[in-house]
């Protein structure tokens, strides 16, 4: 793209001025409107075509008079897509003395973005799911508080949004996997323009060439959309209709960048009182996973509010450690793994055994360096207050208030990936004894792989509603008492 820029200078400036090597101009004798009395010089190939519209019919410069002074235009190059040469601009250029400065007619039209308001949606939250609602004042760009997105609009509209499962199968089969929870998108209109969704990437894995996409999901099925832009925070998409969006890493270049850490948060949760000790939870997520739905899924523990910025490595091991160090911690060390839902368990259990009023934890990586500290204050706490008028946990309202497909299916992705393939086919057996399940049921969950087992087996169960699932829950508890505590099934 090239520019026309006028100046003036006096006619002893003019005489005194010579050509640079290698510069390309325009002069004209601005007495006549001849384009022959014209005279250009360039060594830019690339201003050829731009000679030839100069010298058409349809070029027309006005002839600006200033006294005392030669007025100069120039040809430049410019990287600002926006500007153009208007012939049918008729307005006389302004070249009065108090004006001189501003006859410059290569201007950068690009304006500096606001940033988006922010808002805080509606939160309605049902069976530990949560959605959000809010309402656009009108054209704009608005912030959820909770989630981080970004909505782009050109009118008033009514937003409508959750989190969804994703089906990393699918995901698996065009090369990708999650970068960050899926999202449902519904409004009244056709309204959303663009959309930002908030990454946990460091500027290093930034630099990665095609390591973010976003996947973009609906009834014509998995279209692969390729960012606008990425910012520090987000990847910017625009929006061809809504449906489910979600950002996810090439399953490659993710691969060859294992080693690159990501934006994550350490988050603490003091169980409520029960029968023993209280149990601190410390989980490790990215920080782009919504706060909100993990605490929908903490019903009654208690968030402490600490800073828990810090950046972990996926697949590399951690361990937590306390001060007071007789504190009783499981596991010793977990690997750290990308998690987008629909579920979030705690990494770690920090059992409060000698009942401190205040205790330091801290995250280590598989070579004993410190990557997150922080002391806190149990005195005053929710749970600790409580704890003093509930001595037990029967006097607690119970997760067994929860319809049992719900129960299930607040820890399908748990169960998929941790019941073995030994207690799958005992859990077959006493399904197939109580009638939940027929013959040709249990054959074909029989016949599948491990994880696919676990899956086929706990869907089938839902979908039977709540009578098939209290069995299987009761069925699990007596094969494998262990995975049933872990997964709060008992």
């Amino acid at each position: 793209m090239f520019a026309l820029s006028v100046q003036t200078v006096t006619a002893e400036e003019e005489e005194d001025r010579a050509e640079s090597p290698g510069s390309t101009s325009l002069n004209r004798d601005w007495s006549t409107d001849d384009p022959q009395y014209w005279t250009l010089s360039y060594k830019d190939p690339d201003l050829k075509e731009l000679c030839g519209f100069l010298h058409s019919q349809d070029w027309r410069l006005e002839t600006p008079k200033v006294p005392g002074r030669v007025i100069r235009a120039s040809i430049d190059k410019t990287c600002v897509s926006d500007v153009k040469l208007n012939t049918n601009d008729t307005k006389k250029p302004d070249v009065t003395e108090d004006n001189i400065k501003k006859l410059s007619v290569s201007e950068d039209t690009t304006k500096k973005l606001e940033p988006p308001s922010s808002f805080r949606p509606e939160l309605q939250t049902e069976s530990a799911r949560v959605s959000y609602r809010f309402r656009c004042p009108g054209p704009g760009r608005f912030q959820g508080s909770s989630t981080g997105l970004v909505f782009v609009v050109d009118k008033e509209v009514e937003l409508f949004y959750r989190t969804v499962q994703w089906d990393e199968s699918l995901l698996q089969s065009a090369g990708k996997t999650p970068a960050g929870p899926p999202f449902s998108i519904q409004c009244s209109e056709a309204a959303v323009c663009e959309l930002h969704l908030p990454h946990c990437e460091t500027k290093d894995a930034l630099q990665v060439k095609g390591l973010l996409s976003v996947v973009h999901i609906s009834d014509d099925g998995l279209s692969i959309l390729e960012p606008q832009e990425i910012t520090d925070t987000h990847v910017v998409v625009k929006v061809p209709h809504l449906s489910v969006f979600g950002l996810v890493w090439d399953i490659f270049k993710r691969f060859l960048n294992i080693t690159l850490p990501v934006e994550s948060h350490v988050l603490l949760f003091l169980r409520p009182p029960s029968r023993g000790p209280r149990v601190l939870d410390v989980f490790l997520l990215q920080n782009n996973i919504p706060l909100s739905e993990v605490e929908a899924q903490q019903r009654r523990a208690e968030h402490i509010m600490v800073s828990s910025n810090c950046r972990l490595a996926i697949d590399q091991s951690y361990s937590v450690h306390c001060e007071p160090e007789d504190l009783e911690i499981q596991p010793e060390c977990e690997q750290f793994r990308s998690n987008y839902g629909p579920n979030y368990f705690p990494t770690f259990e920090v059992f409060l055994t000698s009942n401190p009023e205040r205790v330091t934890v801290m995250v280590q990586d598989q070579d004993k360096s410190e990557i997150w500290k922080r002391s806190i204050h149990l005195t005053g706490l929710r749970g600790e207050t409580v704890q003093r008028t509930l001595p037990s946990e029967d006097s607690l309202p119970s997760e067994d208030s929860l319809p049992s497909e719900d129960r299930l299916l607040l820890v399908r992705t748990q169960f998929i990936s941790r019941v073995s393939e030994s207690v799958l086919d005992q859990l077959l057996d006493n399904l197939l004894e109580r009638g939940v399940v027929n013959d040709e049921e249990m054959q074909s969950v029989r016949a599948k792989i491990r994880a696919d087992k676990a899956r086929d087996l706990i869907d089938t169960v839902r979908r039977k509603g709540t009578e098939a699932s209290s069995v299987l829950i009761d069925a699990l508890c007596r094969v494998d008492p262990c995975i049933s505590r872990v997964l709060r099934l008992r």
